[in-house]
């Protein structure tokens, strides 16, 4: 099973140049690839279109053999999670506890499974002291950890991390790499978007670049 990209073609004007051009990219259950690139290359492009908000002009999409164009932006989101660069994009509860839970409330109605969800995330993430605060009052790193225990309610097989290592010190970037390789761990798919070379090749398994458009081998090859 996996997160699969074919002969991708895509641009935002049909009287521009492609911005990306056959892209052929799998991603797989307890695998890691960083995807690098400078600014403009497509990356996030690259994501966008992995999580179906934009589609291709040409090309196929497909997680778990599954066509995207044939599920919605809910079902694409059960089955692939997605973290911003900025975390506070995607937490609005007024505790950590609400705001890992908050999903699991529309899936399940059992609310005695929902805690013990929540209650096994808080502590994979290390959240558990703090899952009465608002998470606006937390570090950067830990606002990461929450969004992440968010996404991770609906069990999504596969994860795309835009550029989390901006804005984290040595040590925050250590305590990342401990829950990302946690999830790898768990069987998890992991696609890391990144300028940050150091942190790519150590997570990484694969590590892929954008450059003119097009996918090359980076500095750790697939």
């Amino acid at each position: 099973m996996a997160l699969i990209a074919r002969n991708l073609y895509f641009r935002y004007q049909k009287d521009q140049p492609f911005l990306l051009e056959n892209i052929n990219l799998e991603l797989g259950r307890g695998e890691c690839i960083a995807l690098l690139g400078a600014n403009g290359s497509g990356k996030t492009t690259l994501s966008k279109l992995l999580i179906g908000i934009i589609k291709p002009e040409k090309g196929q999409l497909s997680v778990d053999r599954q066509n995207l164009e044939n599920l919605s932006l809910a079902k694409i989101g059960e089955r692939v999670g997605y973290l911003f660069q900025n975390p506070n994009r995607q937490l609005f509860c007024s505790s950590v506890e609400e705001e890992v839970g908050f999903a699991l409330q529309f899936r399940n109605k059992n609310f005695e499974e929902n805690r013990n969800k929540v209650n096994e995330l808080l502590d994979f993430f290390d959240l558990e002291r703090l899952r009465e605060k608002f998470p606006f009052t937390l570090s950067q790193g830990e606002r990461q950890r929450l969004a992440l225990a968010a996404i991770m309610a609906l069990d999504p097989p596969f994860f795309i991390l835009d550029e989390p290592t901006t804005g984290l010190d040595p040590r925050r970037k250590e305590e990342l790499y401990f829950y990302l390789h946690k999830l790898l761990q768990k069987n998890r798919g992991i696609l890391l978007i990144s300028h940050d070379h150091q942190f790519a090749g150590k997570l990484a398994s694969c590590v892929r670049e954008l450059k003119n458009g097009q996918l090359v081998e980076g500095v750790v090859q697939c």
